[in-house]
């Protein structure tokens, strides 16, 4: 048998399980059990033995047979409210795609003089792009989408015989980053933020949209700044050659067409959906509980999404397509439905470790050993541990897996869970060094441009600021 990761993980899962399950013996058997499938699980995810969803749904399948959940209940996550949520926000942004809109908002940044003038100017505007579509489009579609743009623009500012070195490594990175730095900044702007917002409604601590945005958007700022500053270090190593930039962003936008219907049926929907989104958060901070509630109870954020979503398929983008709506049911199969599964037996994979008692278990293991006056170290060690655990599986398995443990631990030392689960949170999306990390880091390094090297040199320093950036802002929070 050849040792390909897939081998490894097939030959490693149930091997590992067996271990935890004879280390578990003393653990009631509920607690046992899952513990077993989680460590199968892990290994799973880990190796991508199978579509990370599957592996989610193979874990649930496994403890209906082994009598530890009710056929019934197991699977009910799939017909969760954020489920709708995810399938909303997708379909918008596949609509953005589709029509072109995220690559005209990008040129039209990019044709401004302001980003012509130096190459770290040019790398801001890039990134920025980056952050900033992040936050309300999926982090792979924005990196997708700028890839081939900057690679352009990268070949032309380095001339072959140069002996700079060339800054396409760095504009690489530097997007894929800024877009995990931005997806941190609203609830739809990663999975693993609506997976803590799940969890947090399930112990009765409700988040709204701008409550998110108040929370994180100051740590996704602070360290979109410092990346400015660190790959700046870099860049100033290179060379740039303004004429053919200006040339190349010319070339790009004379080809690109007049604003269809479509864009602009899509940049509607899209702010519409934005508005009703803040709205409850605005309506809270205003005192108008009257208003609030009617928002919440009627224009939650999953039916908000789902709205746009429909009024997209509704409304005809002009004549060119024979009067079919802005989206198709063509663009119902492009949307990431494996993400989407993923959250749904990921969930009820996550409720198992709580309703077993195992994520109380591994709490009371953790504090036995913690001193409960040490928040901030606590917090630092919780944060840096799943960073560095979402360097080689997916954020989103690791969010589904680790925050119940966290909050077990949370419980067992009578800490308050908002913002230590928010840190935790918001540190599954921060890991910076490897490719399986994140789908932005997976998406550049495809390009073949980056030596995996850089990518973990680079990365290291940028996870341990994370680390400690989300430390100091959770201790902060925790102190008002």
């Amino acid at each position: 048998m050849h040792f390909t990761r897939r081998n490894i993980g097939l030959l490693l899962a149930p091997l590992l399980a067996l271990l935890v399950w004879w280390l578990a013996a003393g653990l009631a058997f509920e607690a046992r059990t899952v513990a077993a499938i989680m460590a199968f699980c892990l290994v799973f995810w880990m190796t991508e033995v199978i579509p990370l969803s599957m592996t989610a749904f193979l874990g649930v399948l496994l403890a209906v047979m082994l009598g530890i959940a009710e056929i019934n209940t197991a699977f009910q996550n799939l017909g969760h409210p954020i489920i709708l949520l995810f399938i909303g926000s997708f379909l918008l942004a596949r609509s953005m795609t589709r029509h072109g809109l995220d690559k005209r908002i990008a040129l039209y940044i990019l044709s401004r003089k302001y980003f012509q003038k130096s190459l770290f100017r040019l790398f801001f505007g890039f990134s920025f792009i980056s952050f900033a579509l992040s936050m309300w489009v999926s982090n792979s579609v924005t990196v997708a989408m700028l890839l081939p743009l900057m690679l352009g623009v990268t070949e032309l500012v380095h001339q072959p015989d140069s002996k700079t070195k060339s800054p396409a490594v760095y504009f690489l990175l530097g997007i894929a980053y800024s877009a995990s730095i931005g997806g941190i900044g609203t609830i739809i702007g990663s999975p693993p933020n609506l997976i803590g917002v799940n969890y947090l409604a399930e112990q009765g601590i409700r988040i709204d949209f701008l409550q998110w945005m108040l929370l994180a958007l100051p740590i996704a700022v602070v360290m979109y700044i410092f990346l400015l500053l660190y790959m700046r270090f870099f860049l100033r190593k290179s060379d740039f050659n303004k004429a053919a930039v200006l040339a190349y962003v010319a070339q790009e936008y004379r080809q690109g067409k007049k604003v269809s219907k479509g864009e602009l049926v899509t940049m509607g929907v899209f702010l519409l959906a934005v508005v009703l989104w803040l709205a409850p958060g605005v309506f809270n901070l205003l005192g108008l509980q009257t208003a609030y509630s009617f928002m919440t109870t009627y224009f939650a954020e999953s039916t908000v999404a789902v709205l746009a979503a429909l009024l997209l398929f509704l409304i005809p983008p002009g004549n060119e397509n024979d009067g079919r709506g802005t989206l198709t049911a063509e663009d119902l199969v492009k949307i990431d439905w494996d993400t989407i599964l993923l959250f749904g037996g990921g969930m009820a994979l996550g409720q198992l470790v709580v309703t077993s008692g195992l994520a109380d278990v591994i709490g009371l293991a953790i504090t036995s050993v913690i001193d409960p006056g040490a928040q901030l170290l606590l917090v630092f060690v919780l944060v840096l541990l799943v960073l560095f655990l979402t360097e080689v599986s997916s954020n989103t398995a690791i969010a589904i897996t680790f925050v119940p443990i966290v909050i077990g631990v949370l419980h067992g030392l009578n800490l308050p869970l908002l913002h230590p689960v928010l840190g935790v949170v918001i540190a599954c999306s921060l890991a910076f060094m490897l490719p399986v990390a994140t789908p932005p880091n997976a998406i550049v390094y495809g390009s073949k441009q980056i030596p995996i090297g850089s990518m973990v040199r680079t990365g290291l320093v940028l996870n341990l600021v994370g680390a400690a950036v989300i430390t100091v802002f959770i201790a902060l929070y925790m102190s008002f």
